[in-house]
């Protein structure tokens, strides 16, 4: 092992440490403050109580993720400047999220004591179905995308260090899964915070290296030009079309309300002062982002030939290679882990709770069992436990990556949209959603969406996810009207 080698892994060693430390602390402290409060309350809802800064930097730190570091500023480094506005739509994100299911869904969670979207869609639509299929759902398309960030933080730490894959994987992947199963969903908001933090210095740090390579602005363009002659075509040499852009701004825009790892986020703050503060630091630190990574990778010609690199997903850890020193290698990639970290911990806690929380709690255990003595502890051990097994699924299905995360990441966004989406927005909004409109829309949209995905299938020019959010929205509708109305007493609760 190199000098420089060493001196960049013991930087990520004491950055992973710190948020190992973090999270726990902060967890047990809070649970020492919030005892009385459920064991289910505070490990999957973290009592309530998050503030403005740190429901912002959760809700950007879960969106966030290894392909916003990686993969994303790989493809920006082919197809150039059309890239970074197709990653821009994603700015009003944080904003769009928590304006339109912030704060009802604050006040409906409250009062039916929800914890995960799948109880929101229980309370709300009544049936054992619903739950089943949604926490399926969920559970798979969370492995598929927690794969993506497994995936990308190894190949990273691999390409940088030159250790061995399994050795990153291992690294980071023991460190995220042991903070998320111990200290539950306070633990997972106040390492987001950490990482949210991280990554807009490691924005700064990779956008500041390309240009000081390039000496300067000016003749970074020079070099551009010649290298990407094409780089400021809208059109990326035509291979994106106006239906390419649609459909982009469709999966990582608008459709993000039917994330249940990003609504959930809308179930855990303190008060309307901290939805409000959240709603502008969001926006302001996701904007940032995605345009700093993704003018990196358009940037990347200049200083970084094709020759240079296996495949695109290896252009940001070449340029960190080539053109920083150990200490500063290891700020920076530390921003990439955050990403992978954050995602992979909020989805692990959803994960978990659907399992022990949606399926085992209200369809499985018995009441007898409910009523013994012991079995709050029982829950408690069986929550670590599912965390645990789930990340060791996880962990497993990555030892032997495929290519291209972006793609792995996008394909498992358009399934959880294609599930949630309508379910989540009408149940908030429309009285006459019911249960067969969820079931019809969720099973239509997500099979559209596989179908049309393994096939190749299109519909003038646009990708699946178009076509699918229409067949689930349309499917709804048709359900709503022929399906049984839902029980005026259930209505009141949503629309007092």
């Amino acid at each position: 092992m190199t000098k420089y080698t060493a001196i960049l892994i013991g930087v990520l060693l004491v950055y992973l440490i710190v948020n190992l430390v973090a999270g726990l602390v902060v967890s047990r402290a809070q649970a020492r403050r919030d005892a009385k409060k459920s064991f289910l309350n505070n490990y999957f809802m973290g009592g309530r109580s998050m503030g403005g800064l740190v429901l912002a930097m959760t809700l950007v730190a879960t969106f966030t993720s290894a392909s916003s570091f990686i993969g994303g500023p790989g493809v920006a480094y082919e197809k150039g400047l059309v890239w970074v506005y197709l990653s821009m739509v994603q700015v009003p994100t944080a904003f769009i999220i928590l304006s339109i299911l912030g704060k009802k869904f604050a006040i409906i969670a409250r009062k039916t004591n929800a914890v995960t979207v799948t109880d929101f869609l229980r309370e709300r639509y009544g049936s054992k179905a619903v739950v089943w299929f949604s926490s399926i759902c969920l559970v798979l398309f969370f492995i598929a995308q927690m794969m993506s960030q497994f995936i990308g933080g190894a190949v990273l730490f691999q390409s940088i260090t030159g250790l061995p894959y399994i050795y990153g994987l291992a690294l980071f992947g023991i460190v995220v899964i042991v903070y998320t199963s111990v200290g539950g969903f306070k633990a997972v908001t106040t390492t987001d915070t950490i990482q949210g933090l991280i990554m807009v210095l490691g924005g700064f740090i990779i956008l500041f290296t390309i240009i000081s390579a390039a000496g300067g602005f000016d003749s970074l363009v020079e070099k551009l030009n010649v290298e990407n002659p094409d780089w400021a075509d809208i059109t990326a040499g035509g291979t994106t079309t106006k239906a390419y852009v649609m459909s982009f701004w469709v999966l990582v825009g608008v459709g993000t309300l039917g994330l249940p790892q990003t609504a959930v986020r809308g179930m855990g703050f303190k008060d309307t002062k901290a939805l409000h503060s959240a709603m502008i630091y969001g926006t302001i630190v996701i904007g940032f982002l995605m345009l700093v990574m993704h003018i990196s990778g358009v940037f990347a010609p200049a200083v970084l030939s094709p020759d240079e690199f296996e495949t695109t997903d290896y252009v940001v850890p070449a340029i960190v290679l080539k053109y920083m020193n150990p200490v500063v290698a290891g700020l920076f990639i530390a921003a990439p882990l955050a990403a992978v970290m954050s995602t992979v911990s909020s989805l692990l806690i959803l994960a978990s709770a659907a399992i022990v929380k949606d399926l085992y709690l209200n369809y499985i255990a018995r009441e007898e069992t409910k009523a013994a003595a012991g079995f709050d502890r029982k829950i408690k051990h069986m929550s670590l436990w599912a965390t645990l097994i789930v990340g060791a699924i996880v962990f497993v299905f990555t030892i032997y990556p495929p290519d291209l995360i972006v793609w792995i990441n996008l394909f498992a966004m358009g399934g959880l949209e294609c599930a949630f989406f309508c379910p989540i927005i009408f149940g908030l909004y429309w009285k006459r959603a019911n249960t067969a409109a969820c079931l019809l829309s969720g099973v239509s949209g997500v099979l559209a969406f596989i179908i049309m995905t393994s096939y190749n299938v299109t519909w003038l020019g646009l990708s699946p996810i178009v076509p699918s959010i229409l067949i689930s929205i349309g499917a709804f509708v048709i359900g709503a009207f022929a399906g049984k109305r839902t029980a005026p007493e259930r209505l009141e609760v949503f629309f007092e």
